[in-house]
């Protein structure tokens, strides 16, 4: 992952922001009446010191509003400090309301439409990647490294700038009041800004740690509830919960250390502000000995200097918090700016329905580099025919598959649709041309119905209805309580195997695509569910090419031809004998030619 300088996130998050920068003007505006509120707080105080219990006189802008009569009564006076109290504490309520309701609307439409956008872009990423650095990571940087955009943008930006302008205030009036105590106050600011320069970069360092800790403690709940099963039959629950414990210990370890790195800066800021505070308290007492000030005046400017410190210990523990945020921003872009290893090439063409030709050139492949899986692998299927794939386990048969669909592209060679090269089509378009039944069907937590309709969201209740007579699964659904609106649980394990692959079935009956890729459809059902199923399959593959893998014979009969595959190479190949005709698919003729490529 590439590191990314402050500034240049910044940016990127500002620019993500870009869309709601009026309601984020909004709550800055809002933020920003916290200024005026602040330096009135300490007024009531001061009138009640100086005009009620000293002689002093009103300040001079309340002379100017009230009669003299009033400004020269002290109980006038006291009434006055009283309303004012009363009357700053509702605008300050208000106002914090506000700006509260505005902040949150804002932050949650800012991180939906982020978070949406991250899923897009990682749905979008390639197999390799996702196999790569694995589901929870995903999950993880979707579900919390996207908060990052609602920190810096509106959390840690606005009161961080609202910080400045109040600081700004604050010391305008202070220097008004006493421009030596002041001076005396900013002081300290280089000292802030140099601890701040120090601890930044440790800060950030341990931040990407602690969230590597984090997903990789997630990825262990992840797999051990994927094969809740497996961990059940092997009882291995103690293990799991062990093996969960030490990297959530781990990723706890890593916390407190980053908790004890932002709490010794801490420390160092508020040591470096008491330190200030004595000082201004020391020189302010002797001024107010010396007739300098009034007590009501040091009381005023000590009341300032508290919400003059304010400010600056928040632009510090801002500064501290956001370095977790940006590295969170970090992984974010990380996958934002991941160039695509399926790209879809400029100007690629339209694909409506394709003719089912496939054929390939010379491919070879590899998953990992100096691991070749494929080695210039060539052959032609003409349009209807059926394959059959075979081949040991690790021989590349599957990968055939993915590279047909392109879910990855091969190191070289080509493979044509059509007589077209597959990255010329638009990817989109080229998908549709592919119905996938596999050797595990994948349902989704939802109906029997919407299950079905995956393929073709908009179909019909009587196209639904067809497909699953089709493939055979009506009758079992119309058993259940519910028929098509019976949820079928996560990865759709209130159903059996054969029923789920029958479902699956269905969805590809729907979609009635030109190609069929049927990645061991029957391996895991008993020989009487095989039947029923390969039943359905026959209907579904009349007048479509189809690639099958199979490791059963029986599955295998009725193929035209027969593509062998050893170590990633062909092997052997030639038409089916069994029926010894068509089918009316077109002529079944041997279009693979036989190499000895050894391995």
């Amino acid at each position: 992952m590439r590191v990314r300088g402050d500034l240049e996130l910044y940016r990127r998050v500002l620019q993500q922001a870009r869309p709601h920068w009026l309601k984020i003007a909004g709550i800055f505006g809002l933020d920003l009446l916290s200024s005026p509120l602040g330096l009135l707080t300490p007024l009531p105080l001061k009138i009640a010191v100086d005009s009620v219990i000293g002689a002093h006189p009103l300040p001079a802008f309340l002379q100017m509003l009230l009669p003299a009569t009033v400004s020269n009564s002290r109980a006038a006076a006291l009434g006055i400090a009283v309303g004012l109290l009363i009357f700053l504490a509702i605008l300050a309520q208000l106002q914090s309301l506000a700006s509260s309701l505005l902040r949150t609307y804002t932050t949650e439409k800012l991180l939906l439409d982020f978070r949406a956008l991250v899923f897009r872009r990682l749905q979008r990423m390639s197999l390799s990647y996702h196999d790569t650095t694995g589901t929870a990571d995903s999950i993880y940087r979707i579900q919390y490294d996207t908060t990052s955009i609602q920190y810096i943008s509106i959390d840690g930006l606005i009161p961080f700038v609202t910080s400045a302008v109040t600081l700004a205030a604050m010391l305008c009036v202070t220097t008004r009041i006493d421009w030596h105590l002041t001076l005396v106050a900013v002081t300290i600011s280089p000292i802030l800004l140099l601890l701040s320069q120090a601890y930044r970069p440790r800060l950030r360092q341990q931040s990407r740690k602690t969230k590597d800790l984090e997903h990789s403690a997630l990825a262990v709940i992840q797999e051990v509830l994927q094969a809740f099963r497996v961990v059940k039959a092997f009882g291995r629950e103690e293990q799991e919960e062990d093996r969960y414990v030490q990297r959530s210990r781990e990723g706890m370890r890593s916390r407190l250390h980053l908790a004890l790195e932002q709490g010794r800066y801490g420390l160092f800021v508020g040591l470096t502000t008491a330190l200030g505070t004595a000082a201004v308290l020391w020189i302010g007492v002797r001024h107010v000995t010396a007739g300098v000030l009034t007590l009501g005046d040091l009381l005023l400017v000590m009341a300032y200097l508290g919400q003059l410190y304010g400010p600056l210990k928040t632009v510090g523990q801002k500064a501290a918090s956001l370095q977790s945020y940006l590295a969170s921003a970090e992984r974010v872009f990380s996958v934002l700016d991941r160039v695509e290893d399926v790209p879809e090439h400029a100007g690629a063409s339209p694909l409506s329905r394709a003719s089912g030709a496939v054929t390939f050139r010379h491919v070879c492949f590899s998953y990992e580099q100096n691991r070749t899986v494929l080695r210039d692998i060539s052959f032609d299927v003409p349009a209807g025919t059926r394959v059959a794939i075979v081949g040991r386990t690790g021989a590349g048969k599957t990968t055939i598959l993915n590279l047909l669909t392109r879910f990855y592209d091969p190191d070289s060679g080509q493979i044509l649709l059509d007589d077209v090269d597959l990255r010329n089509y638009k990817l989109a378009d080229l998908r549709n041309q592919f119905a996938i039944v596999l050797q595990e069907p994948v349902l989704f937590s939802t109906t029997i119905a919407e299950n079905i309709a995956y393929a073709r969201p908009n179909a019909s209740e009587a196209e639904i209805v067809t497909a699953a007579k089709l493939a055979n699964a009506h009758d079992f659904i119309m058993k259940l309580p519910e028929g098509y609106q019976t949820q079928v649980g996560e990865r759709g394990m209130r159903l059996s195997g054969g029923e789920r692959q029958r479902i699956s079935l269905a969805r590809a009956f729907l979609k009635d695509a030109p190609i069929l890729v049927l990645d061991e459809p029957t391996s895991s059902v008993d020989l009487k569910t095989e039947s029923v199923i390969m039943e359905a399959m026959e209907r579904l593959m009349k007048g479509r090419t189809a690639f099958m893998i199979a490791h059963r014979s029986s599955t295998l009969r009725d193929f035209d031809l027969k593509l062998e595959l050893e170590a990633g190479c062909v092997v052997s190949n030639g038409t089916s004998v069994a029926t010894g005709q068509s089918r009316g698919r077109g002529t079944a003729r041997p279009v693979l030619e036989e190499r000895e490529t050894g391995g």
